[in-house]
């Protein structure tokens, strides 16, 4: 399983990081979340969580 975020959709709200804070990060830069190189979503178990609680569905998972 394999997630990714859509940058243009991605508020920065913070959502994916307090359910899933071993796959996403939030970035100083922009302001918006990323997937953390090299993060297993499929062995941290919240991926899913995370995407659906997304309020811009900006969490792609790929099974």
């Amino acid at each position: 399983m394999k997630a990714s975020i859509d940058q243009e959709a991605c508020i920065g709200c913070g959502e994916c990081v307090a359910l899933c804070d071993a796959v996403f990060r939030l970035v100083d830069e922009t302001g918006k979340a990323e997937v953390i190189p090299g993060a297993d979503c499929g062995a941290a178990g919240c991926c899913k969580e995370a995407a659906e609680s997304c309020p811009v569905a900006a969490i792609i998972i790929e099974e």
